[in-house]
């Protein structure tokens, strides 16, 4: 088929989407309630649907008398039991595949159940999403008259008794529908190449003669696929290799600190951010305007929603609200049901309502990972708007970035040491140091009281990264690519410290 005729028709069919989006938008309370009276039917003869009486459930309200909030390790046996072969556990239909992720916060690997409907009405669902959303807003946009350059992780899968694991972006490209493969590069052969450095230098190769338009991967690892490119080729910007790219879909970190330098690497144009936010346990929200950080919350992709406000995440983690209780600032642990099995599971991230109407959120962080050693409750939200912030005013660029405690130790004061890899270090790290405190205390009134006149914390410790340090500290621990992320703020030194021996 034609370029011109294929970029016709697919822009025709994505948009159709559009007034489906427009529905539950209208409607977001009524789609949610319906999304979880579907989930509890469907499941009412699973080994779960049955314990906790499925059947007799009519309303949000029984359902939240009748289940409990659980974690992961709350429910590991019987996914344990599950990938072992045991059916209709969790969810009706055969389960066979299995995402791995450690996460951030436990090197334990956990094993996420995917159900065919998670991968169908989730996941590849929100892929044709981001395509309509985006063409929607860009009328004159040639997106779809090349392909998308996706970077996942560690693509190998692994059997076991008849199923299947490995990461998340495996277990996608592996069930690729055809659509997205033919709008997709690399191949499907590269993509699942488990070696890291290997799978870069293969994805160049592939890629340099192709037409692409657009961009799919978390920042940091999109970040040395490009850098490679430069170098390889010997040029100063993207576009002389890619010259109709034009998009970027990013999530898994927040992207403020990387901003500077992706538009660094294309400087003689101007290029679309767009913001995903997804995990191994479903697809949940979409950045659905132009220049903008907020995320629109997708109501129909068979996952029910959860709050629980994280002022009282401490006391218990049964303190949730339906989404129609949700208030404008809050910042909430996110429970979901869904559509793989996953009954009132406590996710782990954090987020905070921008809009009710229609629903939109930012990511703000995790639930485990803040640092509240002295009172402070210093969030990653808190600390990405500050270092922003910090790096514009001294005109540097911030490749990573953790932060950890430091104790009180007889007459010494606590603190916040910071180990930052900067791209150029700023002429004067006290004066940055400095305003990276100040803006911290501006966006965060319990650390700013924690810091008047020094009474229980003391100003921040800089240490400057040294080049890759970061990633040399992942490659050890073997998490080069995809999912895996820097831990931004940990309440112990573990991850600090094993950085600051790198270091050396």
């Amino acid at each position: 088929m034609p370029i011109p005729l294929f970029h016709s028709i697919a822009s025709w069919v994505l948009k159709k989407r559009i007034t489906q989006i427009e529905l539950f938008v209208k409607y977001p309370n009524e789609t949610q309630q319906e999304v979880l009276l579907k989930l509890i039917n469907t499941a009412k003869n699973t080994e779960i649907g049955k314990k906790y009486r499925f059947t007799s459930i009519k309303n949000y309200q029984d359902f939240k008398d009748r289940l409990p909030i659980v974690t992961y390790e709350e429910i590991s046996t019987s996914i344990e039991r599950n990938r072992k072969g045991e059916q209709n556990i969790f969810w009706p239909t055969t389960i066979k595949w299995f995402a791995k992720s450690s996460g951030t916060t436990n090197s334990k690997s956990k094993f996420i159940p995917i159900s065919n409907e998670a991968l169908e009405d989730c996941h590849y669902k929100a892929g044709k999403d981001m395509l309509s959303l985006y063409l929607n807003n860009n009328e004159n946009s040639q997106l779809l008259t090349g392909k998308c350059l996706r970077l996942g992780g560690s693509s190998e899968l692994y059997e076991n008794n008849d199923s299947y694991f490995g990461d998340l972006s495996a277990i996608f490209i592996d069930n690729l529908p055809f659509w997205a493969e033919l709008g997709s590069t690399p191949s499907h052969k590269v993509s699942l190449m488990s070696e890291w450095e290997s799978k870069m230098e293969a994805i160049i190769s592939e890629t340099l003669n192709e037409r692409v338009t657009s961009l799919a991967g978390i920042p940091s690892w999109m970040l040395v696929l490009l850098q490679n490119v430069l170098n390889r080729e010997k040029v100063i910007k993207i576009s002389d290799i890619w010259p109709n790219i034009e998009l970027y879909f990013h999530g898994g970190v927040n992207f403020k600190p990387y901003k500077k330098q992706f538009e660094n690497l294309f400087n003689d144009k101007q290029l679309k951010f767009y913001e995903i936010y997804n995990a191994s346990e479903g697809f949940f929200a979409i950045q659905d305007q132009n220049n903008s950080s907020e995320l629109l919350l997708m109501l129909d992709y068979g996952i029910f929603y959860e709050l629980i406000p994280m002022n009282l995440f401490d006391k218990s983690i049964q303190h949730a609200i339906p989404l129609w209780e949700a208030e404008i600032g809050v910042n909430y642990a996110l429970v979901i049901t869904t559509n793989a099995g996953l009954w009132r599971y406590l996710i782990g991230d954090t987020v905070k309502f921008t809009n009710l109407k229609p629903y939109r959120i930012k990511i703000t962080g995790r639930t485990r990972h803040f640092i509240n050693v002295f009172g402070e409750e210093l969030i990653i939200e808190n600390t990405e708007e500050a270092i922003s912030k910090t790096a514009k005013e001294f005109n540097v660029s911030i490749i990573n970035y953790t932060v950890g405690p430091v104790f009180m130790r007889l007459a010494l004061k606590g603190r916040h040491e910071w180990l930052i890899e900067f791209d150029k270090p700023p002429e004067n790290l006290e004066n940055f140091s400095v305003f990276l405190d100040k803006k911290l205390k501006e966006l965060n009134s319990d650390y700013e009281a924690k810091r008047y006149r020094n009474m229980t914390l003391e100003k921040p410790k800089i240490t400057i990264g040294k080049r890759d340090v970061f990633y040399k500290w992942l490659s050890s621990k073997n998490k080069l690519g995809g999912q895996h992320k820097i831990p931004r703020l940990s309440n112990s030194r573990n991850y600090i410290d094993s950085l600051l021996k790198m270091n050396i």
